[in-house]
Parts: C-alpha cells; sequence; structure tokens
C-alpha cells in the first residue's frame, strides 16, 4: 500500500452513477485532512470484465476500492477479486442490503440507480413548487409560455392554492388573475388552449368568500370587492376571456381543492393521450 504520509488513491465503483460512494468517502476522507486523498470514480460498472480492468489498475496504482453494487453476482466478484489480488475493498451498501432482506423476509429489487431516480423526482418537484411561487397572481407573463398549465380566473378562485398543489405533482403552474380594468397578458393568447384552464364559481359563494376575506384584512364588508355587482361584473369578463380562449372551465363552487385538482389532472392525461395520437 502507499505511503500514509503521501496519501491514498480510492477507486469509486458503481452500477449507476456513484454519488452515494462517493459522499460516503469523502466525508472519511474529510477526517484526514492532513493527507492527499485521490478519490476516482468508476460509474455504470454491470459487468466482470470491467470489474477485472479496475482491479488490475487498482493493483498497479496501490488503490482501495470502495464500490456501491445491488446485483449480489457482481457485489460478490468484486470481492473475491479484490481480496485475491491483495487490494483493500469496502462494500458500502451491502450489508445494509443483507440486514434488510433478512429483517424484511424480502429480496431487494437488484436495479442500480433507484436512488438517483427517486431524487430526479424530487428534484423535478421543487422545481415545480419554485416556478408556481415565481409566476404566481401573473408577477411575469413571461413564464406562462413555459408552463404546463395556466390557471384564470377571477380572485379568490382558488388558483394559487390549486397552483400549489399540482406543483407537488411535478406540474410547472402560473395563473393569472382576470380583472376588468386590466388586459390580459398577451403571451395568454399565445398558448394553445388546452393549456390553459378557467376557473369560475358561484356569485354568492365568492361573495362570501371575499367578504370573509376582507374582515381577515380587517376592512369593511361593504368594499366594491365583494358587492355582487362587482363580483358579477368580473365573473362576465371573465367568461368572455375563456370564451376568447376557447379553454376548459371549471367551476369550482363547492368543490375541495383537491376534487378540481384531480379534474385538472384527468385534462392533463386526455391532452397527452390524444396529442400521442
Amino acid at each position: 500500500m502507499q505511503n500514509s504520509k503521501q496519501g491514498q488513491l480510492i477507486y469509486v465503483v458503481s452500477d449507476s452513477i456513484g454519488e452515494t460512494a462517493e459522499l460516503v468517502v469523502r466525508a472519511v476522507a474529510s477526517q484526514f485532512d492532513r493527507f492527499a486523498i485521490d478519490v476516482q470514480k468508476y460509474p455504470y460498472i454491470e459487468d466482470k470484465e470491467s470489474i477485472d480492468e479496475l482491479i488490475e489498475s487498482a493493483k498497479e496504482s496501490d488503490a482501495m476500492i470502495v464500490y456501491t453494487l445491488v446485483i449480489p453476482e457482481l457485489r460478490t466478484y468484486i470481492a473475491q477479486q479484490a481480496a485475491a489480488a491483495g487490494i483493500p475493498s469496502i462494500d458500502v451498501i451491502g450489508p445494509l442490503l443483507d440486514c434488510l432482506q433478512m429483517n424484511l423476509q424480502v429480496p431487494p429489487t437488484g436495479k442500480p440507480g433507484l436512488v438517483r431516480r427517486l431524487d430526479e423526482e424530487y428534484f423535478r418537484k421543487v422545481d415545480a413548487i419554485e416556478f408556481a411561487v415565481k409566476y404566481d397572481d401573473g408577477r411575469d407573463p413571461r413564464g406562462l409560455l413555459r408552463a404546463d398549465v395556466v390557471l384564470i380566473g377571477v380572485s379568490r378562485t382558488s388558483k394559487t392554492p390549486l397552483s400549489m398543489y399540482l406543483a407537488n405533482k411535478r406540474l410547472k403552474v402560473a395563473n393569472v388573475p382576470l380583472v376588468p380594468e386590466v388586459d390580459p397578458p398577451e403571451e395568454l393568447f399565445q398558448l394553445p388552449p388546452q393549456r390553459c384552464i378557467g376557473l369560475t364559481i358561484n356569485p354568492e359563494q365568492l361573495n362570501g368568500i371575499r367578504t370573509e376575506r376582507l374582515k381577515a384584512l380587517g376592512l369593511t364588508a361593504q368594499a366594491n370587492y365583494a358587492t355582487i355587482e362587482r363580483i358579477n361584473e368580473e365573473l362576465v369578463y371573465s367568461k368572455k376571456i375563456m370564451e376568447r380562449l376557447g379553454c376548459p372551465v371549471i367551476d369550482v363552487s363547492n368543490k375541495a381543492v383537491e376534487e378540481t385538482a384531480n379534474i385538472i389532472l384527468e385534462l392533463i392525461r386526455k391532452n397527452k393521450m390524444l396529442e400521442r395520437k
């Protein structure tokens, strides 16, 4: 082996991208910061021939081998070959796999890269949530063309909570409030109709929602925002915009956010099926 005063070369071997083993190695290496520890990663090792080449190289370079291989046959093979060549080797996930298999009485799937796929799903969700926050309430119309779906409707039709709920389903959602005094952004009319969804509501129910909102803000319930006249004006205006767009419209009256979201998800699913035909 190399003199510890000079440092240590470590091969990180994985049947996926090798992030798990590399993180472990670097965490341990940080405890030996006086020494030069060189980490070389070898991802997507999925056959014995590749392992043979690594063993030969590690022997010539006086390297250690740290591996995360989920296929039992390859785990056994690399351990045997390393031992035969006198190369120190560490199996990072094998002992835990064996322990869980024993306790659960179920064999592991043996499929490489599942952690990475879970991570990708997680980061897609984070991206979608950040997108929903950035393009909430019509803040930046440039985001409309990048959205998976755009929700439109008058104030208090659940656009924001729906956007966040759908973002947790990894959909990039923007929403635009429709107000008679403000022209909708031009980008809205550049979207395919199926990517835009209108939200409408019963005037009396909206009156109650807005009245409670004003009370929560410490304002009088007689404000124009909550009057039936104003609400009807806004709903008539929003209906004209939705008809102009030709988009699907959902009445959210007496619907929970989850119920409306499921309707939207079903619309998206049907649109994707039509696109494939």
